[in-house]
């Protein structure tokens, strides 16, 4: 649907040379000399990536709809991921590589944000963090400080993180799904 650049607004998504992209953050600047103008970060909805774009104010640009679903992860399948929403109990089945390095660390029952565009998906967003059981580390050595008091850890997904010297097998912690670095212990 066409609207101006005078709809902008945060979270908007914006079709150009036909490609999605999210709007981080607008701007609707008036100079003292010269026309207004709408300065943007926009984010690649397929690829992540983000650029500074520069729009004329009011030049009609076309705007997208985006439907934001909450849905949990159930099981892998090949290289897909499928998921199911609970209200529905419709099942959709997800490109591994969509997910990317996001997949090391999810687990079944995980609830995600899955947003679609014409009933086609386009992205998930885990939870900021998970709580992941430690299936292998080394035990930890009291005054063994030489690597500033971490150790590799595998945890339940496969997924290897640095652990404190103090976490042994068995052990919850909780992970950012964002770099995957240690969060805590868990009870």
């Amino acid at each position: 649907m066409a609207q101006t650049t005078n709809d902008i607004k945060n979270g908007s998504v914006l079709n150009l040379d036909g490609k999605l992209w999210t709007v981080i953050k607008f701007q609707h600047v008036k100079p003292g000399k010269g026309p207004a103008f709408v300065r943007t970060t926009i984010k690649d909805v397929l690829t992540g990536k983000q650029v500074e774009r520069t729009f004329n104010a009011g030049m009609k640009i076309d705007f997208e709809t985006v439907d934001n679903r909450n849905l949990q992860y159930s099981y892998k399948e090949g290289d897909s991921f499928v998921f199911m929403d609970m209200a529905t109990y419709d099942q959709v089945s997800i490109p591994g590589e969509m997910l990317g390095d996001q997949a090391k660390y999810l687990i079944e029952g995980t609830d995600c944000i899955v947003s679609f565009h014409d009933g086609n998906p386009l992205s998930v967003q885990l939870p900021a963090s998970v709580v992941l059981e430690v299936t292998h580390t080394e035990p930890g050595l009291q005054g063994n400080r030489s690597n500033a008091g971490t150790k590799p850890a595998t945890v339940e997904t496969g997924a290897e993180i640095q652990v404190p010297l103090f976490v042994n097998e068995g052990e919850k912690v909780k992970v950012d799904t964002r770099d995957g670095s240690y969060l805590g212990r868990e009870n």
